[in-house]
């Protein structure tokens, strides 16, 4: 699936559709997401709620 990213303010924004949460589990109003870095590959994923 190819996204674009959207300019908001000074940064970039990428939407993510409901169908993606869903199958991650995000909640977007109650969960943080992790980034990360690897290979020029960046992955995003729900945050442990213990951190």
């Amino acid at each position: 699936m190819r996204k674009k990213l959207y300019k908001s303010g000074n940064a970039w924004a990428l939407l993510i559709q409901k169908a993606i949460l869903q199958l991650i589990d995000l909640d977007p109003e109650n969960d943080e997401v992790e980034l990360e870095v690897e290979n020029k590959v960046l992955k995003i994923k729900k945050a442990s709620k213990d951190n």
